[in-house]
């Protein structure tokens, strides 16, 4: 049975400073490796994001938190006290914040040559935008995300896990775990800094490729291959008004996928390349499949290679059988709640 002391950022103390979305979620991720997690946050509510009981606050679960006054002297140098003893610090204020707290990279990395600092604003250091705020839909919208999405005349927004985890944290993570294993070889810190459209930017380099290929029309959604703009590769309605979705690309997946619908020898397999024939495979498609409800077509699918999977819910997901059977899910309780320390109580 793996132990915290096994897992491989054991022993590793992080300060993060108090933001919403994609930083506390990179700590949860450091967490999850065996990370000491020091949340500092200011002494009265931020109200920042949605109110959650601490017990449902998962992205912080298992933190210590710290409520201290950075605006203050006394508050600094609890910070100080923090900095001293951690060797990463990760931030998600806009820029410049950090600086006119007095808490400068550049020197911090001075004062704590060791120290690694891990900085995610939201539109970067520079240009008329560094300065503002946003959210995951915003960024999308400049990236070219949001604008692919969805179907007809209006892009439809996906979940904040593009851009604010898949983009920002993700990308934060991999400069902080960067300049670890440099400090592994150099025996110094350093600072690792991007925003959550760099991350997002960061994601889309396939679809420049497409492009300048000529395999995919930037200017209407839902006609290239990965937006649902072939029958292969996309989602329908099913008997009971669920979902399912398919993305056979490859030909033998595809001949599996006619054979599992029951459409071998009425749909040629040698024309699934043919947008001549997508929008009548699409009309037979969503016929069949309309036929049987979600789960009976997951059942005829589970033991071949159709690329077709049920559409679930988050409480579906939980529990389903092939997640389970890999640990994705657990029926423990979640981990300790963020413990709050009062600051004139301190550690």
């Amino acid at each position: 049975m793996t132990t915290t002391s096994d897992l491989p950022l054991a022993g590793l103390k992080v300060l993060e400073l108090h933001a919403i979305g994609p930083v506390p979620y990179a700590g949860s991720l450091l967490i999850s490796l065996g990370a000491q997690i020091v949340r500092v946050s200011p002494p009265a509510d931020p109200k920042l994001g949605v109110a959650m009981k601490p017990e449902f606050d998962v992205l912080n679960a298992g933190k210590t938190q710290l409520l201290i006054d950075m605006k203050s002297a006394e508050g600094m140098a609890k910070v100080h006290e923090q900095l001293a003893q951690s060797d990463v610090l990760m931030e998600g204020f806009r820029p410049g914040v950090l600086e006119r707290l007095g808490l400068a990279p550049a020197d911090l990395v001075k004062r704590y040559p060791k120290l690694v600092i891990g900085r995610l604003s939201g539109f970067g250091s520079r240009g008329e935008l560094a300065p503002r705020a946003g959210h995951d839909i915003t960024y999308l919208a400049m990236c070219g995300v949001l604008h692919a999405i969805g179907t007809g005349e209006t892009p439809v927004p996906p979940l904040n896990v593009v851009a604010d985890f898949g983009g920002g944290a993700m990308h934060l993570l991999l400069g902080v775990m960067a300049k670890l294993i440099q400090r592994g070889i150099t025996g110094k810190g350093g600072v690792a800094e991007t925003s959550i459209l760099a991350g997002s930017v960061g994601l889309t380099p396939l679809f420049f490729g497409l492009t300048a290929a000529g395999r995919w029309n930037p200017a209407k959604r839902e006609s290239n291959m990965l937006d649902g703009g072939v029958p292969f590769y996309r989602v329908y309605k099913t008997k009971d008004d669920r979902h399912v979705a398919i993305g056979a690309i490859e030909a033998k997946f595809y001949l599996e996928l006619l054979d599992v619908l029951g459409l071998k020898g009425e749909v040629d397999p040698a024309r699934q390349l043919d947008p001549s024939t997508y929008a009548a495979t699409i009309a037979r498609f969503a016929e069949r499949i309309a036929t049987k409800t979600r789960d009976e077509w997951a059942a005829l699918a589970l033991p071949r290679d159709a690329c077709m999977a049920p559409v679930l819910d988050f409480l579906e997901a939980a529990k389903y059988a092939h997640n389970l059977d890999n640990d994705l899910y657990t029926d423990k309780p979640f981990p300790k709640p963020l413990r709050t320390i009062e600051f004139d109580r301190g550690l």
